[in-house]
């Protein structure tokens, strides 16, 4: 016999069908009535627009807000981490005063021309690597901040 030493038996069905042939029927649980989600396709501009007007507001609270004013029922609250904008905007800061992206970027073009002495292909992805690396870094933290990437520094 091969597998393990201590197979998994499966739940014995024989007190189901005992019960099921002494004419025992046993009722089905009844699930409590969950509420249904309503799904809506918007427009690109549709969604941005009502995300500009809820502001820092849940878009689904702010729709049901909108719909049903005071009779909404309450809803669960869900607890979400506060956006720390000025401790974003003070990393935003510091990134563009390190001139790290710059910095980086010249040495990924030193490196593409072939004037950083012995470097290896390898190294020249690394550095095109670390430089995408400070963009997505610097576009999400434009992003957290609700800014465009045109606003940036």
């Amino acid at each position: 016999m091969t597998g393990s030493p201590h197979p998994i038996k499966p739940p014995s069905l024989v007190p189901t069908f005992r019960a099921a042939a002494s004419g025992e029927v046993t009722p089905p649980r009844k699930r409590a009535p969950k509420d249904r989600p309503f799904c809506l396709r918007l427009t690109r501009a549709e969604r941005e627009r009502l995300e500009q007007e809820a502001g820092t507001m849940p878009l689904g609270a702010y729709i049901r807000e909108r719909l049903f004013g005071e009779n909404s029922a309450p809803r669960r609250k869900r607890r979400r981490p506060a956006v720390d904008q000025a401790g974003l905007a003070k990393v935003l800061g510091m990134l563009g005063a390190s001139r790290l992206a710059a910095n980086v970027n010249q040495l990924a073009k030193a490196a593409k021309l072939g004037l950083i002495a012995g470097a290896a292909p390898e190294v020249i992805k690394q550095i095109m690597d670390a430089c995408e690396d400070i963009r997505t870094m610097r576009n999400a933290l434009l992003s957290a901040l609700g800014m465009s990437l045109e606003d940036g520094p």
